[in-house]
């Protein structure tokens, strides 16, 4: 009989460090296998914190080059009217949160930047430059972002100087309700959103002007010329033309059923069928007055037989 295997106990600290232990029993050879894999996980970790250090460097390297082009893009862009509050439009999204008021404030937007901290990690601004406008007063907006591992995350803007009269946010709740609008108004206006400072961490709208709108707004401005120039002038048109190009060539619809041609040949053949119906329609009749012509005959019948027989003796009488 064998003896069971030894086992040593692994005395572990707790997570919050304060020395206490969790007791585990172990075989020897699990005990020192996974001393190692806890050794080798360690040297992983450490990789990966010096990756993570290098990718920052690398990163800010490159913030540094790219500076210059994105200042230049922005000098090209004020020679294009209208350019930031088209690509603003054209994101569906951002879209969906301005106001028509608040799109005739951002044609007076004439620059753009997104700046990353330092530290890259710790946070960002977004600044908008405006040019002189009915609204207020402000030259640049900023908001920024502060993310930092230290601390909540939080967020803060400059103070708009509305003028008289002028105060959009406002103006957007005031028209909530209004029907007709040019488009739906999310739950919030941009203004709205420029002023609220309730959940940094998860902005979609600053997320979406930093990652994807300030990295490549030619994409967005140029986005309407694009459909057309792939076919797309809709949603779904698209797709609806190509099926209906496959009907025409093949005959047939898309349940397999022979069509004809355009609406016309819709029509004769509602037209041939009423023509059948109607020829039925006269059978049925022509079968209906012969029966009445049946039925008359058998009558007249019936009376010549009933004066025969009135004619004729009874039984056990002589005929006269």
């Amino acid at each position: 009989m064998t003896s069971p295997s030894k086992k040593v106990k692994k005395l572990e600290e707790s997570s919050d460090g304060d020395g206490a232990a969790d007791g585990r029993d172990y075989d020897v050879e699990i005990q020192k296998a996974l001393e190692e894999i806890d050794g080798c996980q360690n040297q992983i970790d450490g990789l990966n914190e010096k990756a993570s250090d290098e990718i920052l460097e690398v990163e800010k390297k490159y913030n540094k080059l790219r500076k210059p082009y994105f200042q230049k893009r922005n000098d090209i862009i004020k020679r294009i009217p209208n350019f930031w509050v088209t690509a603003f439009v054209n994101n569906k999204k951002i879209a969906d949160i301005l106001e028509e008021e608040e799109e005739d404030a951002l044609r007076y937007l004439n620059k753009l930047e997104v700046e990353e901290f330092e530290d890259i990690k710790s946070g960002y601004r977004i600044k908008f430059y405006f040019d002189e406008n009915p609204y207020f007063e402000n030259d640049v907006l900023v908001k920024e972002f502060h993310l930092g591992s230290s601390g909540d995350p939080a967020s803060q803007s400059t103070n708009i100087i509305w003028k008289d009269g002028a105060d959009l946010s406002k103006r957007g709740k005031a028209k909530a309700d209004i029907k007709g609008r040019k488009r739906p108004l999310g739950h919030r206006s941009f203004f709205d959103w420029f002023t609220d400072h309730g959940d940094p961490s998860s902005d979609e709208i600053a997320e979406l002007i930093k990652d994807d709108l300030w990295p490549n707004p030619l994409q967005y401005y140029l986005a309407p010329d694009m459909e057309i120039e792939n076919g797309i002038e809709g949603d779904g048109d698209e797709v609806d033309s190509e099926e209906e190009e496959e009907e025409d060539e093949d005959g047939v619809d898309e349940d397999g059923d022979e069509i004809g041609e355009g609406e016309e040949g819709d029509d004769s053949v509602e037209i041939m069928e009423d023509a059948g119906e109607e020829e039925e329609d006269d059978e049925d009749a022509a079968n209906e007055n012969d029966g009445v012509h049946d039925e008359e005959d058998f009558l007249v019948e019936d009376e010549g037989e009933r004066e025969e027989r009135e004619g004729e003796p009874l039984d056990g009488e002589e005929p006269e």
